[in-house]
């Protein structure tokens, strides 16, 4: 059985004959299945992505019967070449006879070698699914796979034309340029590709024919972004390094009129550097791949642009200042670490510095078991990004606070505005709707803005802060749908559309907004934290612990850990757990005074945990900052609409500390 998702979606039977599914959608279903692989997708997710809008238990009928017409497709029995797993929540491939190219193309590049390099290179004949219509309502779950796989068959094109270099492999070299070519048909700009090209012309000893393809480069990249080439591609024609020949290579100060000096970007860009490896060469290999790791990771958060790991690896094994990677590589901020092995342990140092100040804005320590390297390297590369989104945040935020009004983008005004979310007053919320708004006055299409305005409407809903409710929340309602279309590709906006939606009592649109953020960036803590309040609000105790704790791994230091862990909190409560709960509460209310609301929490928990005391105490507190509080309003919120467990126990524990119920 030959399954080929590169390019196109077929299927062909040992007996050569193709298989043909019923619909599109059920031709969809086995293709995303085929990419989850052994480690299988959730069913609920499958369905609401494929079938939304429909509701649960439709969606559910319509995936069981896509599931039993793929089944139709496939022999059954030993020897089956797929067979379908599935229990109450998941659904996995197992690949039995069968082969993905997509399988079979990431185990070739794993094995490396040129002539296995060469083989994926041939297997990639085109973007996933390129050539098969997918529906808008599905291009939100197919679209990081295709760029997944895209960026790996540019870092291997890259990969494979460096080891030509020594090899004068014929195959090898075809192979490499046919992908290449591909890979320039579909994106002119795949400065990659052009890299390729160029060694493969100089490896030929055509210099003229490597500074015609440079300058291809050079006219693509401005024509479509605007930028000039990255120093790695000028690095190739200042210093051939193919075969000497008599051809002459023109002087590449023919190529250019002046040093390329990157234009200001709209956000924030960020390079990972190679690591030191402070231990024997044998580690090189877990070193470059935790690089590789960390940089992969870091691309998938949208609030900042990433260099490509070809273009940071051209500093391997030299010295350079920070500053001048800035100025080469036009980034704002630089990831620096070192690696250690001591015996059967490895220790791992990373910092973020600012490339112009040279400030360290961030540091950790990692230790591990050297015998768990991978695992040991997935973990880090998750807390890494985890750590970083926030410093690089905090540092945008500072950089905009400097700037004079006369200078201020929309951009820069969305920065100015986070502080003030974290404010958790009503005046601090209104001070960051103002400004919120003046950013769409520059920009109406501006999807994040109109994405955290709708979570200042949710805040002003849930803390009681707005004298009408209900015209609030059609107004949070109104601006969501405004971010809805805007905001695909952008995960931070995506949680603050699913955050609003979660405390406007729609936990359903919620959990699809977050789920869709975290399919773009599985280490986004405000995600998995909004996600652990999703869980909460639909009374369901586990989910949200685990949820929380994921987010305070990867953030420990955020500036919203304070929330995460008053979830952590109403998990425990809602899982009988007072007494921790009521620990976690004191906690935040003596370290952040600003959270006001976390004293309705504590006077609750500790009320169910019998601390009379400390629940009166904590009742008083928040009367005297709240004085109109009642009971009845909270039961009323639209969070709690759909929540019978939680909100009982929130309303019996208030009621005994002494709110009062009307």
């Amino acid at each position: 059985m030959r399954i080929r998702l590169l390019g196109d979606l077929t299927v062909v039977s040992p007996s050569d004959e193709p298989v043909k599914f019923t619909t599109r959608k059920t031709a969809l279903v086995f293709a995303a299945l085929v990419l989850s692989g052994r480690r299988g997708v959730r069913r609920a997710l499958l369905a609401d992505a494929f079938w939304p809008g429909r509701g649960e238990v439709q969606a559910r009928n319509s995936l069981r019967q896509a599931l039993v017409d793929i089944r139709r497709a496939f022999p059954t029995g030993n020897g089956a070449a797929i067979e379908i797993e599935t229990d109450l929540e998941t659904i996995s491939l197992a690949a039995g006879n069968g082969e993905a190219d997509i399988w079979v193309f990431d185990r070739l590049i794993e094995r490396g070698g040129i002539g296995n390099l060469a083989a994926a290179a041939e297997l990639y004949r085109g973007d996933l699914l390129a050539e098969i219509s997918i529906p808008e309502e599905l291009e939100q779950w197919f679209r990081p796979h295709v760029s997944s796989y895209r960026q790996k068959a540019l870092q291997l094109v890259d990969r494979l034309s460096r080891d030509l270099k020594g090899g004068g492999d014929t195959a090898g070299e075809l192979a490499c340029e046919r992908l290449a070519e591909r890979l320039l048909a579909s994106e002119p700009a795949a400065e990659e590709a052009h890299r390729a090209m160029i060694r493969i012309y100089q490896h030929r000893g055509q210099a003229n024919a490597a500074m015609r393809q440079y300058l291809l480069c050079r006219e693509a990249l401005q024509r479509e972004l605007g930028v000039e080439p990255e120093a790695a591609t000028r690095a190739l024609i200042e210093k051939p390094t193919g075969p000497q020949t008599q051809e002459k290579a023109p002087s590449v100060a023919a190529a250019k009129t002046h040093a390329a000096v990157p234009p200001e970007r709209e956000q924030p860009s960020v390079v990972v550097m190679p690591f030191d490896n402070l231990s024997s060469e044998e580690d090189d290999y877990f070193v470059d791949g935790v690089v590789e790791e960390i940089t992969a990771a870091l691309s998938r958060v949208r609030d900042f642009f990433v260099i490509a790991r070809q273009s940071a690896f051209t500093y391997k094994g030299r010295f350079i200042d920070v500053r001048e990677v800035g100025a080469e590589l036009g980034v704002s901020y630089v990831v620096e670490g070192t690696v250690r092995r001591g015996g059967n342990r490895l220790r791992i140092s990373v910092q973020l510095v600012d490339a112009e100040s040279r400030k360290q804005l961030w540091s950790d320590r990692y230790e591990g078991a050297s015998a768990d390297l991978f695992e040991f390297q997935d973990r880090i590369a998750a807390q890494v990004a985890g750590a970083i989104h926030p410093a690089v945040r905090h540092a945008e935020i500072e950089s905009a606070t400097r700037k004079p009004p006369a200078n201020l983008r929309a951009y820069d005004l969305v920065m100015r505005a986070f502080p003030k979310l974290w404010g958790q007053n009503a005046a601090a919320i209104a001070e960051a709707m103002k400004t919120l708004q003046e950013a769409l006055q520059l920009d109406p299409k501006y999807g994040r803005a109109h994405a955290l305005l709708a979570w200042c409407h949710a805040l002003n809903i849930t803390y009681l802060w707005s004298p009408d409710q209900a015209a609030e929340l059609r107004t949070m309602f109104a601006a969501i749908d405004r971010a809805s279309g805007l905001v695909e590709d952008d995960p931070t906006a995506l949680t603050a559309c699913g955050a609003a939606a979660s405390l406007g009592g729609d936990q359903q649109r919620a959990s699809a907004f977050i789920e869709s953020a975290l399919a773009l960036d599985p280490n986004n803590a405000w995600a998995w934290t909004r996600y652990g309040w999703v869980g909460i609000y639909q009374d369901q105790a586990t989910e949200a612990q685990e949820r929380f704790e994921r987010a305070m791994r990867l953030s420990p230091l955020d500036p919203f850990a304070f929330n995460m862990r008053m979830g952590l909190g109403a998990a425990y409560a809602l899982a009988g757990r007072f007494s921790e709960a009521a620990a976690i509460a004191r906690d935040v209310v003596t370290r952040h005074t600003n959270v006001t609301w976390a004293y309705r929490q504590l006077a609750a928990w500790a009320a169910m945990n019998d601390d009379m005391k400390t629940a009166h105490w904590a009742a008083e507190r928040f009367l005297a900052i709240q004085p109109d509080y009642t009971i009845a309003k909270y039961v009323a919120l639209p969070s709690l609409r759909d929540v019978s467990r939680f909100r009982e126990t929130m309303a019996a524990g208030m009621k005994k500390a002494g709110l009062p119920e009307n």
